[in-house]
């Protein structure tokens, strides 16, 4: 195996390691692709896939049983299959009068995908900046992006309504879409990662061919992005979905998922089999997104891994 394919595939570090096992005499092979998990590695996957999706049954066990049957079991859960009551209390969330659940459902669509999509562009665009640009202030720029990550969300809770509330913006969507459009913790992710994979040749050959800095970034580095822009929209669609600190804020007749929950609670009494049925409800569409962008996230970073 060549120096030069180790250092495309694996980096500097690993050429010069196989540079000097070569001057010894000794050969570099390539063991690990070839080398199959044990039974620990399946066994500790099998747990953790376990521990991860019991919660989500636990929830349909718990739609699936009345109020009566969930009091009674105690420490466990009330069964162990589903029953038709599960879809009872299915049709009972879809037909609620006090909100609409489809309406719910296109707000929080709405809100996930168009802050994603910005979150993407923004951070990519700001890694971009700060890893192959040379501009004064870049550090301290940079640092002081990174410095917002240790402030907690709660502190700016009333200075971020009432700019909302000047701007005529309580009870909108865009009171959801414009505070989450960029995010430090994405400027940080994507220019960590641009640093190793976007060589900054080709960047110099890009602008000595005549591209403009832009055209320079959407033909050259978001391309190059591509992986850790996957992960990155993947995990901002998880986290805005999921979020109901926020929404519960500012909004007041409009609704998204994670805020269905509570109006399905009466005002006295609670049927805990109908929450539980909303709380998988509120799941469901997640598991549908990972069970789609699942492949293509994995093949993207798989391709990102071996550097052109």
């Amino acid at each position: 195996m060549s120096t030069g394919f180790i250092e495309n595939t694996a980096g500097a570090g690993a050429a010069r390691y196989a540079k000097k096992r070569a001057e010894k005499g000794r050969s570099v092979r390539a063991r690990s692709s070839e080398k199959r998990p044990g039974w620990v590695t399946y066994l500790f996957l099998g747990v953790v896939i376990v521990l991860s999706i019991f919660p989500l049954y636990a929830a349909a066990m718990y739609g699936s049983s009345t109020t009566t049957e969930i009091t009674r079991a105690v420490g466990s859960l009330p069964r162990w299959l589903p029953t038709w009551r599960l879809l009872e209390n299915f049709g009972e969330v879809f037909s609620a009068e006090q909100f609409s659940i489809w309406l719910a459902f296109g707000n929080s669509l709405l809100v996930a995908v168009t802050v994603s999509a910005s979150v993407v562009f923004f951070s990519t665009l700001a890694g971009f900046s700060f890893s192959k640009l040379r501009f004064r202030g870049r550090r301290a720029l940079y640092v002081t992006v990174l410095a917002t990550l240790i402030i907690p969300a709660q502190v700016g809770t009333i200075p971020l309504f009432v700019m909302m509330n000047e701007f005529g913006w309580i009870d909108s969507v865009l009171a959801l879409i414009v505070p989450g459009l960029v995010g430090a913790f994405g400027v940080f992710w994507m220019t960590q990662y641009l640093q190793e994979a976007l060589p900054y040749e080709l960047v110099e050959a890009a602008r000595v061919d005549g591209a403009s800095m832009f055209r320079t970034f959407w033909s050259i580095a978001l391309p190059a992005a591509r992986p850790a822009a996957a992960t990155l929209a993947l995990f901002t669609f998880i986290g805005s979905w999921n979020s109901f600190f926020w929404p519960s804020v500012v909004m007041r007749s409009q609704l998204t998922m994670p805020l269905v929950v509570p109006q399905l609670q009466g005002a006295f009494t609670s049927d805990t089999g109908l929450v539980m049925a909303g709380v998988f409800l509120v799941a469901v569409p997640l598991l549908l997104v990972l069970a789609i962008a699942g492949r293509q996230l994995v093949a993207g970073v798989m391709a990102g891994a071996v550097k052109g």
